[in-house]
């Protein structure tokens, strides 16, 4: 993306009630102008979630974003991380090294090391995966143009100093914020939650727009995982949302049923096209599953690894199989 587009977008804060801070951070992808972090007090200084994307010019906008709330950088007494995809964690090392802090987070990070400590190793898996899976030429040649031009919005991988597991208390002024593993959209994925004001630090796992994204090819089964996460979070009843993108929305159990039927409805999709056109490859099969959408080649990578997780999951339920015909993987009906 250009220069002149990022121009558009720059950090920004503002409070969303005493003592909590909503910091809004440019990021460099095509319909995701932004993301959050969040700002609690905790005695002399705050608690930072999560740190945004890391370019050359993040810092600044992080910096800028926590002025506005009368913050600063060393004012960080602790860093969590909901999860460690590059928009939530990428920033990290540059806030231990300034702040002096502690990082705590899942356990569960190796699909950012991935990409940070072997760049050309994961770009050639990605590829071979996407061919393997029916994607043209073309939109591959996109891919392959695209990530071995952008960075991988990572700084350098920091191991946490405390790891976010089930329980684990995070103390503020707003009051302690209890730790849930809720992994699928990635296997370090963590939700945060405060029983007495009843809010859910959401990460990417509910948001205000209802958008699906997996991490293929570390779990079994992160859709599965997912929706088993998607029951924890329902349970806990939560009034108010401080997701990773977007606005605050207090409607939270709308946004888990709309985020469940959406998973069933591509679910049935793929189970629907499989049936009537198996055997069939993953990226011919995006094309029903994203019905609403059209897939346009710098999407068809993205949507057929989400493709494949929907598979995965219906493979297991004992619903579809897979078979191999001169390097391709096709799907068919189980039993068919």
């Amino acid at each position: 993306m250009g220069e002149s587009t990022r121009g558009r977008e720059a950090g920004r804060g503002e409070r969303v009630v005493p003592g909590l801070w909503r910091l809004r951070l440019p990021m460099p992808w095509p319909g995701v102008p932004h993301g959050n972090a969040w700002a609690v007090k905790a005695g002399d200084g705050v608690v930072l979630f999560d740190c945004g994307y890391h370019d050359e010019r993040s810092l600044a906008e992080l910096e800028r974003a926590l002025a506005m709330c009368g913050l600063r950088l060393e004012d960080v007494r602790l860093l969590v991380c909901t999860h460690a995809h590059e928009d939530h964690y990428g920033e990290a090392a540059a806030v231990l090294r300034r702040a002096g802090c502690e990082l705590w987070m899942h356990p569960r990070y190796e699909h950012a090391r991935a990409r940070v400590e072997d760049e050309q190793g994961w770009l050639a898996a990605r590829i071979a995966l996407g061919r393997a899976s029916g994607v043209p030429e073309e939109p591959l040649a996109c891919f392959a143009a695209r990530f071995g031009r952008e960075p991988a919005g990572i700084e350098a991988i920091v191991a946490p100093d405390r790891e976010l597991l089930d329980g684990v208390v995070v103390e503020t002024d707003l009051g302690p914020w209890v730790a849930y593993e809720t992994p699928g959209h990635a296997p370090s994925h963590v939700c945060l939650f405060q029983p007495d004001r009843r809010m859910l630090i959401s990460g990417d796992h509910v948001l205000g727009r209802v958008t699906l994204y997996f991490d293929y090819g570390y779990t079994p089964d992160p859709v599965g995982e997912f929706l088993a996460s998607l029951d924890k979070v329902e349970a806990l009843r939560a009034r108010l949302a401080l997701s990773g993108h977007g606005r605050t929305f207090a409607d939270v159990q709308a946004h888990v049923d709309a985020t469940r039927a959406l998973v069933a409805r591509r679910l049935a999709s793929a189970t629907r096209a499989i049936a009537e056109r198996g055997p069939i490859c993953a990226y011919e099969l995006a094309a029903h599953v994203y019905d609403d959408e059209t897939i346009v080649p710098e999407m068809a990578a993205w949507r057929v690894a989400e493709t494949l997780c929907y598979l995965a999951h219906l493979e297991l339920r004992g619903d579809v199989a897979r078979e191999r015909d001169d390097g391709l993987e096709l799907w068919r009906p189980a039993g068919g």
